[in-house]
This record gives structure tokens, C-alpha cells and sequence, in this order.
């Protein structure tokens, strides 16, 4: 299980310096041409790769693109006891402060 989130929602946690690694999951093309300030890129493909080097203590908050592969990394990382977060409608819908731009 886990919660899910709005943009608007994860703004304010930003603000707020709430403790958490941002993800973006989506392709590195797509990252490079835009994200969310703070978020490190892990393709949702290479999640499982990565998936051991993850902190276990850290809130994991996934945003892509229209929040389909976040709510399956959500999924997949919450079956091994991580506590994890998706945004939903993903980066397509982002337009806030946190935006950068390439």
C-alpha cells in the first residue's frame, strides 16, 4: 500500500524541506529535457538494478510522466517494505516553481 500524491501536494512538501528522495522515472531523454528540482532520475527499467542502494528510512516519492509507471514503481518497491509515494497525473501536468527547464 501507499499514498498518493498531487503536484500541488508535492510543492508544498518541497517547500516545507520535507524529508524524501524524489524520482523521476522516466526515460534519461525525457529527464534531461525537463524536471523537478531535487529529483534524481532512475528509469523505472532500471529500478530493480538500483532497487538495493535505495534508503530504507527515506519516504521514496515517484513522479514520469502521466503517473502510470510511478504507480507501478510504487507498487513494485512498496512489496519490498519501502515506504513510497506517487504523484499522480505525473510532469505533464507540472507547471509550479520547482520546474527546470533544459
Amino acid at each position: 500500500m501507499y499514498q498518493t500524491i498531487t503536484m500541488r501536494q508535492l510543492e508544498e512538501w518541497l517547500d516545507r524541506g520535507e524529508d524524501m528522495l524524489l524520482i523521476d522515472v522516466r526515460s534519461p531523454a525525457s529527464f534531461d529535457r525537463g524536471h523537478i528540482c531535487g529529483a534524481v532520475n532512475i528509469p523505472y527499467d532500471e529500478l530493480e538494478d538500483v532497487r538495493c542502494r535505495l534508503p530504507v528510512d527515506r519516504r521514496l516519492v515517484f513522479y514520469c510522466s502521466r503517473g502510470g509507471q510511478s504507480m507501478l514503481a510504487c507498487n513494485h518497491m512498496s512489496a519490498y517494505g519501502y515506504q513510497v509515494v506517487n504523484v499522480a497525473n505525473g510532469f505533464i501536468s507540472y507547471q509550479g516553481k520547482y520546474l527546470v527547464r533544459t
